[in-house]
């Protein structure tokens, strides 16, 4: 039996209101413990539909150089795997219905190890795993244990995923659909919109998941634009970027930090809000 989880009906309410998820995607520990709990606290009510926290990780191969500073500015601050834990479990001791996303790598996960890792990632109130260095024919290593725990295992698509591939993709995959607009890493292009459009309806005709569109979306208009025919758009290298600019001489948080990251998600959710984009598809 398939029990609903937050990210099934965080999706479904969504849907009915007629508009796409905003999704939104920050590094752990990023540039700090404090710092960031601050900033995970204010991002619903400033309208984040979806939270993505990333998994710091010395060697974050498909992430841009924006991404891959906050890993190290992360791990410089001493952020650990079980401190990512200890954020989701401070967060939901004041908001149980936000959904949230562990992303990143497999590394980090094996030598906690895994099982225990599913366990208090499940215990800490997390959602759902997006790992990306884990393909499909490894599902036995963290997907379907995952599975087991009532975590949701998202899998990325990209503009290289056939028609062959992406059913091994699909198999096993729940929450929803990651889709990668570009090919390469984050952070170093802008999606082609009507390419994006058309990508997410041949992913809608193999799955009922919804379908979220992430990598290379920065400002609000072209949040606006891929809505229009997604079920969500995830921007992460546009909010660690505004970290990044506010901190200080010394690399740490200054005031502006958390209104700053706060401020642009804010200017991203209201254009999803006040121009919703075509019906949904999915279900």
């Amino acid at each position: 039996m398939t029990v609903e989880t937050r990210i099934d009906r965080r999706f479904a309410a969504l849907k009915r209101d007629g508009r796409a998820a905003l999704v939104t995607f920050v590094t752990a520990g990023d540039p700090d413990y404090e710092t960031c709990a601050r900033l995970l606290a204010g991002l619903p009510a400033a309208g984040a539909d979806v939270i993505e926290l990333g998994m710091p990780f010395s060697d974050p191969m498909a992430d841009g150089p924006t991404i891959q500073a906050s890993s190290q500015r992360a791990l410089a601050a001493g952020q650990t795997m079980r401190k990512t834990l200890a954020l989701v479990a401070g967060f939901r001791k004041q908001d149980r219905d936000t959904p949230i996303v562990l992303m990143g790598y497999y590394n980090p996960i094996y030598v906690y190890p895994a099982e225990a890792f599913l366990d208090d990632a499940k215990a800490a109130g997390v959602d759902g795993l997006i790992v990306v260095d884990v393909p499909p024919e490894a599902d036995d290593e963290l997907c379907l244990p995952a599975a087991g725990r009532g975590l949701s295992f998202i899998r990325l698509a990209t503009p290289t995923t056939d028609s062959r591939r992406l059913p091994a993709v699909l198999a096993n995959s729940s929450g929803f659909v990651y889709y990668v607009s570009i090919t390469g890493i984050t952070g170093t292009a802008t999606p082609d919109v009507e390419a994006v459009h058309a990508q997410v309806d041949r992913i809608r005709r193999a799955t009922t998941l919804p379908v979220a569109v992430g990598f290379g979306v920065r400002t609000p208009e072209q949040a606006e634009a891929i809505a229009r025919g997604a079920d969500g758009v995830v921007v992460g290298s546009a909010l660690v970027e505004a970290i990044r600019r506010t901190l200080g001489p010394d690399g740490s948080a200054t005031g502006q930090t958390v209104p700053a990251v706060l401020e642009l998600v804010k200017s991203l959710g209201s254009g999803l809000r006040t121009a919703p984009g075509r019906p949904n598809m999915a279900g």
